[in-house]
C-alpha cells in the first residue's frame, strides 16, 4: 500500500472510526484499490456535504504528503454554490416560555450570554460540523445534556422530539410541518439534517411598549424552522399566519407584508435560503403529502 493511501486509511479508520465494510482484511484488498475506491468503500451512501467535510480533513492532514490540488479545487467549487460566509456560533432555539434576555459578554468575539429566562430555551453550544447538524448529533448532545446514557437513540430522539414540539405551542400548522418532517427519521435514519424549531436570528432588548411608536430595526427575531445542511448551507422555513400580512382586525396590512419581504431579501443576500408556507395551505387535506414531497425535493436539491 502506498504511503499516501496508508495515511488515508489511518484517517478513515482510526481518527474517523469508519468501519471497513468488506469481509476480507484491508491488507488483502487495499493493494488492488485506488484511493477513490478506498474512500467509496468506507463511505457508502454518504451525502455530498459529508464527503466535502471528509475532504477538508484529508486536505489538512495530507497536505504535506500528496498533491491535493484537484481536491482543493472541488472543495472550492462546492463553497461557491452559495451559503453564508461564516459558520454558525450561537444556536438558541425551541423556547417554550418567556423570551430569553441576551447580552454580548464579549462584543469583539461575539460571545452571547443569556441573562434571564434561559431555562425556557435550548442552546447548542458545540460547533456546527462541516457536514451540518444532523438529528443524530442532536440526539448525542441531548443524551449528554439530560444524562440519558441508559436510553437508546430512538428513545432519546423521542424525548428530544417532545421537547422541541413543546416550543410550537398550539400552532397547528407548525406542528403539522414539524411532525411531517420528523417522520423522515424513521425512513431515512437519524443522519439527516435536524429540523430545528424557533431559532433566534436577531435579538432586540426593547419591547414594543418601551419603543412606543418606533418600530424595531430587527423585523424577524426568530425563524420558524432552520435546517443546517452544512456549516454554510442554511435553509429557513417559515409558516405564515394572518399576523404576517394583516392587522389585529384582519384587514390586509401592506406595511407588514413589505417588511417581511425586505427581511427575506436580507436573509437571501446573507446566504440563507428561505421557503414560505401559507398557514391556509397547511389546513388542506393534502397538506401532509405536499410537505412530504417538498422535503423529498429539498433533500434531492441539497444532495
Amino acid at each position: 500500500m502506498s504511503e499516501t493511501r496508508s495515511n488515508l486509511d489511518l484517517i478513515l479508520s482510526d481518527e474517523l472510526k469508519l468501519a471497513w465494510p468488506h469481509p476480507a482484511s484491508l491488507d488483502e484488498v487495499a493493494p488492488e484499490l485506488t484511493k477513490r475506491e478506498l474512500i467509496r468503500a468506507y463511505t457508502p451512501g454518504w451525502t455530498l456535504a459529508q464527503l466535502i467535510a471528509l475532504s477538508r480533513r484529508i486536505v489538512v492532514d495530507l497536505a504535506l504528503s500528496a498533491d491535493l490540488s484537484r481536491l482543493r479545487a472541488l472543495i472550492d467549487a462546492y463553497a461557491q454554490r452559495g451559503g453564508v460566509g461564516s459558520p454558525a456560533k450561537n444556536l438558541i432555539f425551541a423556547a417554550n416560555g418567556p423570551k430569553p434576555k441576551l447580552v454580548l459578554r464579549d462584543a469583539v468575539s461575539n460571545d452571547v450570554e443569556i441573562t434571564e429566562n434561559g431555562q425556557y430555551c435550548l442552546v447548542f453550544e458545540k460547533p456546527i460540523p462541516a457536514d451540518g447538524l444532523t438529528f443524530q448529533r442532536l440526539i448525542d448532545w441531548w443524551r449528554e445534556r439530560e444524562e440519558l446514557q441508559q436510553m437508546s437513540d430512538r428513545d432519546v430522539g423521542l424525548h428530544l422530539h417532545d421537547r422541541l414540539l413543546a416550543s410550537l405551542g398550539n400552532n397547528g400548522a407548525e406542528r403539522l410541518l414539524f411532525d411531517t418532517y420528523s417522520r423522515r427519521y424513521r425512513t431515512h435514519g437519524f443522519d439527516i439534517p435536524a429540523l430545528i424549531p424557533q431559532v433566534y436570528l436577531h435579538y432586540d432588548p426593547y419591547t414594543r411598549a418601551t419603543r412606543g411608536a418606533a418600530s424595531s430595526p430587527l423585523m424577524r427575531q426568530r425563524m420558524d424552522f432552520l435546517l443546517l445542511f452544512s456549516d454554510r448551507h442554511r435553509i429557513v422555513i417559515e409558516v405564515d399566519g394572518r399576523q404576517h400580512y394583516a392587522d389585529d382586525t384582519g384587514r390586509a396590512n401592506t406595511t407588514l407584508y413589505a417588511e417581511m419581504m425586505a427581511e427575506d431579501r436580507r436573509l437571501r443576500l446573507a446566504g440563507y435560503e428561505v421557503y414560505r408556507f401559507g398557514g391556509k395551505e397547511l389546513e388542506a387535506p393534502t397538506a401532509t403529502s405536499m410537505l412530504t414531497s417538498f422535503f423529498d425535493d429539498l433533500q434531492q436539491k441539497m444532495a
